[in-house]
């Protein structure tokens, strides 16, 4: 199952050997998908299935990387993309902890999932939570979401698990997992904002701003005490020395 942007632009086929994966990927065009693992299960196989997509990251890299404000924090605390402001600069696809931006060259933009916005703001379920046919995808608040999947761990016991609420300040997507998430493959297990965002975003370019602060008013004091600068001002003081 996967939620598509419909347009002219072919989805890429990509070889994937040894698996019944498909789509094999996410791309510009499937914005999210489920993944399909085998897993050895002692004498048998045993099939992992998750959704995959953007995650919706409370502290999310994408938009702390963005330089445009094409992703932004929408009224509900997902993230969305003002496809008109991206610039193709693919910034949010290299920061993203679990690699979810996906860039299309014939349009020089980035698409990823919003979470159905403009459903939700219409006061309907996201597209895929609407077209799963066995319930196993829920749409909620977040707090009762927390509860029911916390519910539904221990129901299902052994290494069963919630993922999603621990890290980047919490995800506005959450997986129960039957097993442990280290089983599951492209799943990162401390998925974090990278460092480098970090040290440029909250401390580099605020300071460079306060620089930048401090110069101008530093020009704008210099205009009030003495007025504005002379085009041979150098030149007199030059000659007087």
């Amino acid at each position: 199952m996967a939620c598509k942007q419909w347009n002219s632009q072919p989805a890429k086929q990509t070889k994937n050997y040894g698996t019944y994966q498909n789509p094999p990927d996410l791309q510009s065009n499937t914005w999210t998908l489920i993944r399909f693992q085998e897993i050895a299960d002692k004498d048998s196989v045993k099939w992992l299935f998750r959704k995959d997509g953007c995650m919706h990251c409370t502290d999310a890299a994408c938009v702390k990387a963005c330089p445009s404000g094409a992703l932004y924090y929408t009224e509900y605390g997902t993230v969305g993309i003002n496809h008109e402001r991206c610039i193709g600069c693919k910034e949010c696809v290299s920061a993203c902890p679990f690699d979810i931006p996906r860039y299309d060259q014939a349009t020089d933009k980035v698409y990823k999932c919003d979470l159905c916005l403009t459903r939700i703001q219409a006061a309907l379920e996201p597209a895929c939570v609407k077209a799963c046919p066995t319930g196993a995808l829920k749409f909620g608040d977040k707090a009762s979401m927390l509860k029911l999947a916390y519910k539904q761990a221990k129901e299902l016991g052994g290494n069963a698990s919630v993922y999603g609420d621990k890290f980047v300040d919490g995800t506005h997507d959450l997986y129960v997992l039957p097993e442990k998430p280290a089983v599951y493959e492209k799943l990162p297990l401390k998925p974090s904002v990278p460092l480098s965002i970090i040290v440029w975003k909250d401390m580099l370019k605020p300071l460079s701003l306060l620089v930048a602060g401090g110069v101008i008013a530093g020009s704008f004091l210099h205009y009030i005490i003495h007025g504005p600068k002379l085009p041979d001002e150098d030149q007199n003081q030059k000659g007087g020395e």
